[in-house]
């Protein structure tokens, strides 16, 4: 048997003894409810090739498909390809599950859970989507300190759980401290020796932050840490992804 088909067929037969458990009413299928117990969000239904049931889901902030065999008793996780190689699951998943247009962000961004860093009366505002443990996030904090000591821009880090296993703790404790700003200070002052201790035990509310942040996050298209928000000179958000440097730096913070 080709190891492809054979890597199907497994995950058929796992997803199959999922349907175990009593049966209650709900909207789904029993083995997707199953799945749904697990914490992966159902989010729309569609057609699919071969008689299945497509599942458009998320599985934390990442988008998954799920297919539903005709008998109704097993579910396919996965990308499902045509004869010539075609992603079909992708153009179900991006209709299904939109990213929010740039321009709409703004009002998304300042519903966060986000730390500020600087005067709140400064001119410019940026939203930084940050985890505890990145080295390009600690690098831009640092470059921009001569725009927000000088009361010339605010940032508001956005902590995000994303890169080891002690970020989303990081990104709780941070969250949680009596002065978040401040708490934020230490951390990047104390980066190069690890910063904030990790939450061992993250609260259920604090839990749920930074899952929203994460999600958040990929909702608008974010790939990887630094994310910068800002708005150009006529009012136009802009994103920027990564460290910005040299004359990009300075589009971004604005003159010095």
């Amino acid at each position: 048997m080709p190891r492809f088909a054979r890597m199907v067929l497994v995950v058929v037969v796992f997803a199959g003894s999922l349907v175990s458990g009593p049966t209650v009413a709900q909207p789904w299928p029993a083995p997707i409810r199953q799945i749904q117990e697990k914490g992966v969000t159902i989010v729309k239904q569609f057609d699919a090739p071969g008689g299945m049931t497509g599942f458009a889901a998320r599985a934390g902030s990442r988008p998954i498909a799920l297919y539903l065999t005709p008998d109704g008793q097993h579910v396919i996780v996965g990308t499902l390809l045509d004869a010539e190689g075609n992603n079909l699951s992708k153009p179900q998943l991006d209709a299904a599950i939109t990213r929010p247009d740039t321009q709409s962000a703004w009002p998304l961004l300042e519903k966060a859970s986000w730390i500020a860093d600087g005067d709140d009366d400064a001119p410019r505002t940026l939203y930084v989507f940050t985890d505890p443990n990145c080295p390009y996030c600690h690098k831009f904090y640092e470059d921009a300190r001569p725009w927000v000591e000088s009361g010339k821009v605010q940032l508001r880090h956005i902590p995000v759980g994303i890169l080891k296993p002690s970020s989303p703790g990081k990104a709780a404790a941070l969250l949680a401290a009596d002065d978040p700003a401040k708490a934020m200070a230490r951390h990047e002052a104390r980066y190069r020796s690890g910063g904030i201790e990790p939450l061992d035990d993250v609260p259920a509310d604090l839990h749920d932050r930074v899952a929203a942040n994460n999600m958040l996050m990929s909702d608008l298209g974010i790939q990887g840490t630094p994310g910068i928000f800002y708005k150009d000179a006529d009012g136009t958000i802009q994103v920027k992804q990564g460290v910005p440097q040299g004359a990009a730096l300075e589009h971004v913070m604005g003159p010095k």
